[in-house]
């Protein structure tokens, strides 16, 4: 898989790319980051990506020339690949969309700044638009890169053991058991005793059944997702 994040700060992105899962992901050869400043797509002697909006008003507006440059230069890897543009404005951002993209050879992550990006890149150029959350970000990049961890860890072989993927919150609609490690008792508390039994299938009975208790409590609406989908699989 091959992920291109089009931004204005590619520095931002130095770091957590060689951090963790996201570095053994590249360095095992199953991704590769292309982290592209906009600011090279700008022909002017001042690299000018930005500009104020038309009809006045605050804030800038990343300018359509050097978008429009950036987005075309990465689809040449492959013209079908998606574009999509991280705003608050877009559909929000859920396990459904990270296991769709992860099936993907190549995808363009395009990164706002300001008051966003001219509406003709938005309205003939960009294909998609993600939103983490209800909440308004300095850019792009955040996102950014909350998108590429919930992708690249979905990619056969990042992880090593394929199970622990199976048993993450949101798969079966269903947010995590509870986890302990050693000691058994720490301060006058202890390890639920099923899960010093030694029996498996015991185990996982409880733990699936720890899994909804968490998802009804917390989650109502993922708890109703969780029964709609096994009505699905029993059938009529």
């Amino acid at each position: 898989m091959i992920i291109t994040i089009l931004t204005l700060f590619p520095d931002f992105f130095a770091t957590p790319l060689q951090q963790s899962i996201l570095k053994r992901a590249r360095e095992g050869g199953h991704v590769e980051y292309r982290v592209v400043d906009i600011r090279d797509y700008c022909r002017d002697k001042h690299k000018t990506a930005d500009d104020t909006p038309f009809g006045g008003g605050p804030g800038m507006v990343l300018k359509p020339e050097p978008l429009s440059r950036a987005i075309e230069s990465a689809r040449e890897y492959s013209p079908s690949s998606e574009c999509i543009y991280l705003t608050p404005k877009g559909t929000s951002f859920h396990q459904k969309t990270a296991e769709e993209l992860a099936r993907k050879e190549h995808f363009i992550l395009l990164c706002g700044r300001y008051e966003g990006i001219d509406e003709r890149i938005r309205q003939h150029w960009v294909d998609r638009e993600i939103s983490i959350g209800d909440y308004i970000l300095s850019g792009g990049e955040s996102a950014a890169l909350v998108v590429i961890d919930a992708v690249v860890r979905l990619i056969p072989g990042v992880l090593g053991n394929e199970q622990s993927l199976d048993d993450e919150s949101f798969s079966p609609y269903l947010l995590d058991h509870p986890h302990y490690t050693k000691p058994a008792e720490f301060k006058g508390y202890r390890v639920p005793d099923i899960l010093l039994s030694g029996h498996h299938e015991k185990i996982q009975r409880w733990r699936l059944e720890k899994a909804r208790e968490e998802t009804r409590k917390r989650r109502p609406d993922l708890y109703k997702e969780h029964l709609h989908s096994l009505k699905k699989k029993k059938g009529p």
